[in-house]
């Protein structure tokens, strides 16, 4: 079940990706994730009155608050590092260490996992690389500094993955009410420092922005369930490999080529995928 809930955190993360991108193509990227983080904000306090979930501990809550605020930052990063660096270097620099440092972790709490699973753990981390390229002809590094604002986002998101592992222990609404608020608050104050534009227009993408939101709400929860059954390393592996499922989208809908190195990277997720399930 771990595996299971691991994949469909991967699918709909990469599916929330895939909406919100094409919605910040028409209002920006800041306003679709403010607007996408408060319409899944809604969902969940919906959610909430149907879970019947009850409240965790403030502790549990502050560290899920926390967790969301650090995913937050480490978005605002990996938008400046896109901006400033190649694409091709920092989605894949960013989406490796984000895969890679909960594995340490948990090795570190539960213990080295059988051969066959570090094989499947070696597979993923080679496959979320691969992936993750969209230039073939591009992926070399100009300047080591380069790697900076990358290492710096993927650790956010490792450090997301591992916190929101210990704050959900015993529930899944509530700790996601309140990761997604303090990741709300941190865009918000930032787009109010950087003065950013709120407004909306009569050609907004609701409909896109709905749809990261939902996706991105399920891809949480799905990840959430599969580290409550499963090992957190396990877990947060396959809930990285959502830019497989972001390309495969592009693919399908967009019809934009899938590179040799992408499809490599496929196959080596699905072959991870395998020996992660024995």
């Amino acid at each position: 079940m771990s595996i299971f809930f691991g994949l469909l955190s991967a699918l709909a993360w990469g599916g929330g990706d895939f909406f919100g991108g094409l919605a910040s193509r028409k209002i920006g990227a800041y306003r679709a994730v403010f607007y996408g983080e408060l319409l899944g904000l809604i969902l969940l306090f919906i959610a909430v009155g149907f879970a019947g979930e009850a409240l965790p501990a403030p502790g549990n809550l502050l560290l899920a608050g926390v967790a969301g605020a650090i995913g937050s930052v480490g978005l605002l990063i990996l938008y400046q590092a896109v901006r400033s660096g190649q694409m091709s270097i920092v989605m894949p620099v960013s989406a490796l260490l984000a895969a890679a440092l909960p594995v340490a972790v948990g090795a570190f709490l539960q213990g080295l996992p059988a051969p066959t699973k570090l094989a499947g753990f070696a597979l993923a981390l080679l496959a979320v690389w691969l992936v993750a390229q969209e230039d073939e002809e591009k992926t070399h590094l100009k300047r080591l500094s380069d790697l900076r604002l990358p290492l710096l986002a993927g650790l956010c998101f490792g450090t997301y993955f591992i916190i929101m592992h210990q704050a959900s222990a015993t529930a899944v609404v509530w700790p996601m009410v309140a990761s997604r608020s303090g990741g709300a608050i941190i865009i918000l104050v930032f787009m109010l420092a950087f003065r950013q534009d709120f407004r909306i227009g009569r050609g907004t993408p609701w409909g896109l922005i709905g749809l990261n939101a939902v996706l991105d709400v399920g891809g949480n929860a799905f990840y959430i369930l599969s580290s409550q059954v499963g090992r957190l390393d396990v877990s947060a592996v396959l809930s990285s490999l959502y830019p497989g499922a972001t390309v495969l989208l592009a693919w399908l809908v967009l019809k934009e080529k899938i590179n040799r190195v992408q499809w490599t990277g496929i196959a080596a997720a699905l072959a991870a995928i395998a020996l992660l399930s024995i």
